[in-house]
C-alpha cells in the first residue's frame, strides 16, 4: 500500500517514535512539581520547547504547546483579537485558509467583528498588493497560511508581513503545511503549527506569539503554558513532536529535491496520460511534494476508491466526497475545476518506484470512473446537422458532479455554432465545473441566472 496523504496526516517518523517511548518513563509526573519525578519532566518540556523554537525562529518563552493545530490557531487568533480590541474588531483572511482559520473567523462575525476576505490568483496564492488593500486602522489582525493545504502553492508571507508591519498589525501565519521543510521567513507576530503534519504524534499543536504582540488569553485562567493553553502537558507527544521536527528538518534539503523531482514527473504525465485534467496550483513556488490535480467527468469519491483498490492513498478537494456535498473553498476560491479531484502528498522516502505505479494505474482508474457515469469520449469535430435548434435545456436537477458536466458535454454538439444550453442543477459545484468546463473546451460560458429550482448555467457554443 503506498499512502500519498501526508499532507492529511504524516506517518510517525522512527524518531518520534523513539523519543514517545522513551519519555514514556522519564516523563510522566508533573512538571510543575519540585520532587526529583517533577524536575525530571520539566527538564523534558525545556528541552523539546527549546528544541522547537529552534526550528521555529523564535524564542522558547514565546512558544507554547497546545493539545492540536486547530487549537492553537483558534487560541491565537482569539487572544491576539482580544488583545488589540481597543484598536478595532477587523479581522482579515484569506480566501484559501485552513478550515480552522475560517471557524475562527465565522465565530468573530457571529460576535459582532468584521471579517474581510481576501481573494487569491488562479494559481492559490493572495497578491500582496490586495493584501495591503484590505488593511484598514481598525484591523486588530490579519492571517495568512504559509503554504496552501490542498494545492501546495506558498503565499507570499514576506510581503505580506512587510504590509501589516507598516500598519501595525499583527500577523498569525499558519504553517502547518510549511514547518517540515523549513521555517517560515517574513516578520511574522504570531505561529501556528501541528505535530502530525511533520510525523510527529497527533495531539500536539505549536502555538508562538511574539514579544511586543498584544495579546489576552482567553478562557479560564490556566497556570500552565503561560496560561494560554490549559490543562496537564502530554510530557511524552511534546518531546516526540519536538524530535521529530528536528529530524525531518536534517533530512528537508535531501528529500525536499527528490520529492520535487517525483511531483513533477507527476505534474508533467498526468495530462499526456489522462484526458481532459486541469493540474492546479502554483508549478514552481509550491510545497516539494504536494501537487492537485482535477480530472473532468469524474466522481472524485469513485476515483479515490478506484485508487485505494489499487493500493494508493491519495485525498481530494473535490466536491463529490462522503465529507461534503459542496466544492472545496479552496478550488472555488481559485476559480478552477473542482470534480474529480485529488491530492497527492508524498512522505519522506516514498519510493520513485511507486510514483511510477501511480502513473501506470491513474489512466486506468479515471477511464473505469468515466465509463461508470456514461461520461463523453475524448473531443471530436462535430458538425450541427441543418435545422438543429438554436437553444437545449438540460434538466440536471438533482444529480450530483459530475453528472451536470457530463450532460451538458454529451448536447453541446446537437446545437449550431452561436446556440445555447441551459443547464439547470442544484448542485453547488456546478457553479464552479460549468464554468471550468467552457474554458477546457474553448465554449463561452454566458452567466448563470435563479431558476424556480436551483440555478440556470447559459453555455453558447463558439467552437467546433
Amino acid at each position: 500500500m503506498s499512502y500519498f496523504d501526508a499532507a492529511s496526516s504524516a506517518p510517525l517518523h522512527p524518531v518520534a517514535r523513539q523519543a514517545l517511548h522513551a519519555s514514556l518513563d522519564e516523563g510522566w509526573a508533573d512538571p510543575a512539581r519540585l520532587y526529583r519525578e517533577g524536575r525530571r519532566a520539566r527538564l523534558l518540556l525545556d528541552a523539546a520547547r527549546e528544541a522547537a523554537a529552534e526550528a521555529i525562529g523564535c524564542r522558547p518563552d514565546e512558544l507554547v504547546f497546545t493539545t492540536s493545530g486547530t487549537r492553537a490557531v483558534h487560541t491565537g487568533i482569539a487572544g491576539a483579537l482580544a488583545g488589540r480590541h481597543r484598536v478595532g474588531r477587523h479581522l482579515i483572511v484569506s480566501a484559501v485558509e485552513h478550515s480552522s482559520v475560517l471557524h475562527s473567523a465565522e465565530s468573530h462575525l457571529q460576535a459582532g467583528g468584521t471579517v474581510s476576505e481576501v481573494p487569491v490568483l488562479r494559481t492559490g496564492a493572495v497578491s500582496p498588493d490586495a493584501y495591503a488593500d484590505a488593511l484598514r486602522p481598525d484591523t486588530a489582525l490579519a492571517c495568512l497560511q504559509s503554504a496552501n493545504h490542498e494545492v501546495g502553492t506558498h503565499q507570499p508571507v514576506v510581503e505580506v508581513a512587510e504590509a501589516c508591519r507598516g500598519a501595525g498589525v499583527p500577523l498569525l501565519v499558519d504553517a502547518a503545511q510549511s514547518l517540515a521543510w523549513g521555517p517560515v521567513e517574513g516578520g511574522w507576530s504570531l505561529l501556528t503549527g501541528s505535530a502530525h503534519k511533520w510525523g510527529g504524534p497527533a495531539g500536539v499543536g505549536l502555538l508562538a506569539v511574539r514579544k511586543g504582540v498584544r495579546y489576552a488569553p482567553q478562557g479560564p485562567a490556566d497556570e500552565r503554558e503561560s496560561g494560554r493553553a490549559p490543562g496537564f502537558e502530554n510530557i511524552p507527544a511534546v518531546v516526540a513532536a519536538a524530535a521529530s521536527l528536528r529530524a525531518v528538518r536534517a533530512e528537508a534539503a535531501a528529500e525536499s529535491v527528490r520529492l520535487r523531482e517525483l511531483t513533477d514527473r507527476i505534474r508533467a504525465r498526468v495530462p499526456e496520460l489522462v484526458p481532459d485534467v486541469e493540474v492546479v496550483g502554483d508549478p514552481v513556488t509550491r510545497l516539494p511534494h504536494l501537487l492537485t490535480f482535477s480530472c473532468l467527468y469524474v466522481d472524485g469519491e469513485t476515483l479515490l476508491h478506484e485508487l485505494d483498490r489499487e493500493g494508493f492513498s491519495v485525498s481530494s478537494g473535490s466536491s463529490c466526497t462522503s465529507s461534503t456535498l459542496t466544492p472545496s473553498h479552496v478550488l472555488k476560491a481559485m476559480g478552477v475545476l473542482s470534480e474529480g479531484n485529488v491530492r497527492v502528498s508524498l512522505p519522506l522516502g516514498t519510493p520513485a518506484e511507486e510514483v511510477d505505479r501511480f502513473l501506470a494505474v491513474l489512466p486506468v482508474a479515471v477511464a473505469a470512473v468515466r465509463e461508470k457515469l456514461g461520461a463523453p469520449g475524448p473531443a471530436a469535430v462535430t458538425v450541427s446537422p441543418s435545422g438543429a435548434p438554436d437553444a437545449l435545456v438540460v434538466d440536471a436537477l438533482g444529480k450530483r458532479c459530475p453528472i451536470p458536466v457530463i450532460e451538458l458535454a454529451k448536447v453541446i454538439t446537437e446545437v449550431p455554432l452561436g446556440g445555447t444550453v441551459r443547464v439547470l442543477s442544484d448542485d453547488e459545484a456546478a457553479r464552479l465545473d460549468i464554468p471550468a468546463w467552457c474554458e477546457m473546451r474553448g465554449q463561452e460560458y454566458v452567466g448563470a441566472e435563479p431558476a424556480p429550482r436551483g440555478t440556470a448555467y447559459l453555455v453558447r457554443r463558439v467552437t467546433l
